[in-house]
């Protein structure tokens, strides 16, 4: 969405952000929310966007989510051989936009996958928005409003967490071309910049300590893990009152460059670092 929006978007906006200082009166700007749903839906509108290279988040957006799911009733609904029962259907013309969805992956409606995405089967959160190229492998989960990036690669089991309240917080985003090793976590709006690496079981929260080893001292820092970036699963002593304890942390052991991924695979590279995927 970019910072020039229509009359209609305004104005729903609007309705929208007045509602949510009063949720029980959701159901009088219903037209509103159904109409912001179906754009989040269609890639007209998004939680969040890059604008001039800083992530902002539409806060009004994720409240017309909590809207929709207080306004919806759960129904019966099929997919072949599975039944669910749920307030959102599933996404719908999936082959008219050229995303591959593989049984029994999910993509729910109000999330958009841009063409040339795949899903095994996954599950791809209403918010999200997945970028074209990107493989959401088996088991693999993407979170509301999480944003993905193009020709990114979410291993198997890999958990990408959902971000709804409160409505100003970021969401999850993983920037284009990163790869997301096996059984890795990502959660509580933690920001994975291009092409970074994190190795299988490596686990990011808002709190986790980010440990770039590279350098004569380590420099730590916390919620982003820097462009190009090699992240491998780590643990550090801390001391309580009952004793001294690793605590799990994250640690920077190189960086991905252009020339190096010119000259071998993304495997290849990884398997330099010592990264398991």
């Amino acid at each position: 969405m970019s910072p020039q929006i229509d009359d209609q978007v305004a104005e729903d906006r609007d309705l929208i952000e007045r509602a949510a200082e009063n949720p029980d009166t959701f159901g009088d700007v219903a037209p509103a929310i159904l109409r912001t749903i179906e754009s989040l839906d269609k890639g007209r509108l998004r939680v969040a966007e890059k604008i001039e290279g800083e992530w902002v988040v539409h806060a009004w957006i994720k409240h017309a989510i909590l809207g929709y799911f207080r306004i919806s009733e759960s129904t019966v609904m099929g997919a072949g051989p599975f039944e669910y029962f749920d307030k959102i259907p599933t996404k719908a013309d999936l082959q008219s936009q050229g995303v591959r969805v593989v049984p029994p992956g999910t993509v729910r409606y109000g999330a958009f996958c841009e063409p040339g995405v795949i899903v095994m089967p996954g599950y791809v959160n209403i918010g999200a928005y997945v970028g074209s190229g990107t493989m959401v492998d088996t088991w693999a989960t993407v979170g509301s409003c999480a944003q993905i990036g193009k020709g990114v690669h979410l291993s198997g089991g890999v958990g990408i967490g959902g971000v709804l309240e409160p409505a100003g917080a970021r969401p999850v985003i993983i920037e284009d071309g990163a790869f997301i090793g096996s059984r890795c976590i990502v959660v509580e709006g933690v920001l994975i910049e291009e092409g970074a690496v994190l190795g299988a079981n490596t686990t990011i929260t808002a709190s986790t300590p980010i440990i770039d080893v590279t350098g004569s001292e380590p420099v730590e820092t916390r919620g982003r893990v820097p462009a190009n970036s090699v992240v491998l699963p780590g643990t550090r002593p801390k001391t309580f009152p009952a004793g001294t304890f690793d605590l799990q942390c994250a640690l920077i052991v190189g960086k991905r460059t252009e020339s190096t991924d010119r000259k071998t695979s993304l495997n290849d590279a990884l398997r330099d670092f010592e990264v398991s995927v």
